[in-house]
C-alpha cells in the first residue's frame, strides 16, 4: 500500500516535469522575447511547486512502511533512488528554489540576446547572481550530504562522483593530450583535405540531419528536431526534444550536433518503458548519458565507414563537388584543429575544454574566483592548454555555452567522463559485434542499438553506472580505451 502511494505521487511529479521540461524547450525555440519576464515567473513557481512534491512531508513516512513489503529488484531500486532525491530535495529551502530559478530564468534568457554582441558588461550581474545562489544551494547540499558544496553538484548530475575521483582522470588525461594533439596536428601536415565551398542552406541540412536520424534510428513518433541557439536534447523519453543551430559555411557543425543529440535521444527513447514515470526508470547519470551521444557522434559517426554510407545522402543534398568525396568527408569530421568553441571540437581537443571549464567552476563555488575575473581566467587556461588567444571575445569564450547562465553547475565534467565510457563501452560493442564497419557503411544501426539496449538503455538506475558499465565491458571506468582509441584514429598507431 504505502509502496503504491509512493509510485502514484513521483507519478505526479513525473507529469509536472513532463509540462517542465516542454516548456523549457519551448523557450529556446519558438517564445517571443515579450514572453521572457511571465515565462521566468511561470518557471519559478512550478520549480517551487515540484519542490514541494519532493519535499512531501508524508514521503518519509511511506518509504518506512515499504520497506517492510514484499517488493522486487525494481521496485527496491525505485526506493533507493526515492530516498535519494527527499534527502536532495529537503537540503534547500523553497525560497532559495525560487530564487535559483528565477535567477537563472533571467540570465538564460539573456544569454540569447548578449552573447552575439560580445556584451560580458551586461551579462556579468545577472551570471553573478546566478553563481551566488548557486553557491548556496551546494553549501545547503554538502551540510546535508556531508560533502563538499562542489561535489555536492556534481553528484545531481552523476551519483557519486565527485573531484576527488575526477582529479586523477583529468591529470592522466592532461599527461598526454598535448603531446597527442601536437602529433595529431603534424601527421596532418602536407594530407590533401580540400575545404567546403558553401553556402549550404538550412533547410537542406535540415532534411540531410533528418534523413540520418531516421536512419541512426530516431522514433519521429516519439520526438522531433528543431533550430535553437544552442544544441541540446530535452523533453522527455515519449515526447524527445532536440535541437541544433546551423552555419550555412560549413553543414558539419549542425550535422554532427544533430548526430550527438541523436545518440542523448536514443538513450531516453530506449529507457524501460514501465518504469519511465519512476526515479529508477531514469537514465544512469549524465556521464553515461554523455557517453552515448559520444558513441554515436564521434566513436561511430566520424569513422570512415560511416561516411561510405552518409557521403552519397550529403551528396544528394549539396552536389557532388571532390570536397563532397567519402574519403574528404571522413578526413573533415576527423581533423584536428584546436579553437575556441567547444561543441566544434575534435576528440582530441575536446577534453581541454571540459578541464578547463570544471577548474573555473570549481573555484567559483569555492569563492576563490569572482564572475567578473572569468575572461582574464578564461583567457588564460586557453593559452596554457590550447595555445588559443580569447582576448575581448567572450562571445566565443566564456559566453559561448548555456550551461552556466542555466544554473548547470557540476555537469561539464561528465562530457570527458562520457567520453570515456563511450570508448570503453565501444571497445566491448566491437569485440561483441566484429562487423560494425561493414553495418555502418550500409546504415544498419540496429545491432549496436540492440546491443546498447540490453547493456545501458534498459537499465534504468536499476543498478549503478559504475556497475553497468563493468556488467558490459568486464572492467571499471579507465581512461585507457580512449587512448588507444585517440592512437588508433589520429595517430595511427597500432594499425
Amino acid at each position: 500500500m504505502s509502496y503504491r502511494q509512493l509510485t502514484d505521487h513521483y507519478r505526479r511529479i513525473a507529469h509536472i516535469q513532463h509540462v517542465a521540461a516542454v516548456t523549457a524547450w519551448d523557450e529556446a525555440v519558438n517564445m517571443p522575447p515579450g514572453g521572457e519576464a511571465a515565462r521566468g515567473q511561470a518557471m519559478a513557481t512550478v520549480a517551487v511547486l515540484l519542490h514541494e512534491l519532493q519535499t512531501d512531508a508524508r514521503l518519509e513516512g511511506w518509504l518506512q512502511s515499504a520497506d517492510q513489503e514484499a517488493l522486487g529488484t525494481w521496485e527496491r531500486a525505485n526506493l533507493v533512488q526515492i530516498r535519494r532525491a527527499l534527502r536532495r530535495a529537503t537540503a534547500v529551502a523553497p525560497d532559495l528554489v525560487q530564487a535559483l530559478s528565477l535567477a537563472t530564468s533571467r540570465c538564460e534568457q539573456a544569454w540569447r540576446k548578449l552573447r552575439p554582441t560580445n556584451d560580458w558588461e551586461t551579462f556579468a550581474p545577472l551570471l553573478d547572481e546566478v553563481i551566488a545562489r548557486t553557491r548556496e544551494v551546494a553549501q545547503a547540499l554538502g551540510e546535508r550530504l556531508g560533502v563538499d558544496p562542489y561535489d555536492a553538484l556534481v553528484d545531481e548530475h552523476e551519483p557519486g562522483m565527485t573531484a576527488a575521483k575526477i582529479d586523477p582522470i583529468f591529470a592522466e588525461l592532461a599527461s598526454f593530450l598535448p603531446d597527442y594533439i601536437q602529433r595529431g596536428c603534424e601527421r596532418q601536415t602536407g594530407v590533401d583535405v580540400l575545404p567546403l565551398q558553401g553556402p549550404f542552406s538550412p533547410a537542406a541540412q535540415r532534411d540531410l540531419g533528418l534523413q540520418l536520424m531516421r536512419a541512426c534510428g530516431f522514433d519521429f513518433n516519439h520526438g522531433r528536431l528543431d533550430r535553437s541557439h544552442h544544441p541540446f536534447c530535452g523533453g522527455t523519453p515519449t515526447d524527445v526534444r532536440i535541437t541544433t543551430r546551423y552555419d550555412e559555411t560549413d553543414f558539419l557543425p549542425a550535422l554532427m550536433g544533430v548526430l550527438h543529440e541523436t545518440g542523448h535521444a536514443k538513450y531516453e527513447q530506449g529507457l524501460p518503458r514501465g518504469w519511465l514515470e519512476q526515479p529508477v526508470g531514469h537514465a544512469l547519470g549524465m556521464a553515461m548519458h554523455e557517453s552515448q551521444s559520444l558513441l554515436a557522434e564521434m566513436q561511430l559517426c566520424r569513422s570512415a565507414a560511416f561516411w561510405r554510407f552518409a557521403g552519397p545522402l550529403v551528396r544528394q543534398a549539396f552536389g557532388t563537388s571532390d570536397a563532397l568525396s567519402d574519403r574528404n568527408l571522413a578526413a573533415l569530421a576527423t581533423r584536428v584543429a584546436p579553437g575556441k568553441i567547444r561543441v566544434d571540437a575534435d576528440e582530441l581537443t575536446y577534453p581541454c575544454h571540459v578541464i578547463l571549464r570544471y577548474e573555473i567552476e570549481k573555484e567559483l563555488i569555492a569563492g576563490t574566483l569572482t564572475v567578473a575575473d572569468i575572461p582574464e581566467r578564461w583567457d588564460e587556461a586557453m593559452r596554457d592548454s590550447l595555445g588559443i588567444d580569447t582576448r575581448g571575445d567572450v562571445r566565443d569564450g566564456c559566453m559561448q555555452d548555456v550551461h552556466w547562465p542555466a544554473g548547470a553547475v557540476g555537469y561539464f565534467p561528465t562530457y570527458t567522463l562520457g567520453a570515456l565510457i563511450a570508448a570503453q563501452l565501444a571497445a566491448a560493442m566491437n569485440e561483441a559485434i566484429p562487423d560494425i564497419d561493414e553495418r555502418l557503411a550500409q546504415g544498419d544501426f540496429a545491432p549496436m542499438d540492440a546491443w546498447l539496449r540490453q547493456n545501458v538503455w534498459s537499465r534504468g538506475r536499476v543498478v549503478s553506472a559504475q556497475t553497468a558499465l563493468e556488467q558490459a565491458t568486464g572492467s571499471e571506468l579507465s581512461v585507457e580505451p580512449f587512448r588507444a582509441h585517440l592512437a588508433r584514429r589520429y595517430l595511427h598507431d597500432g594499425e
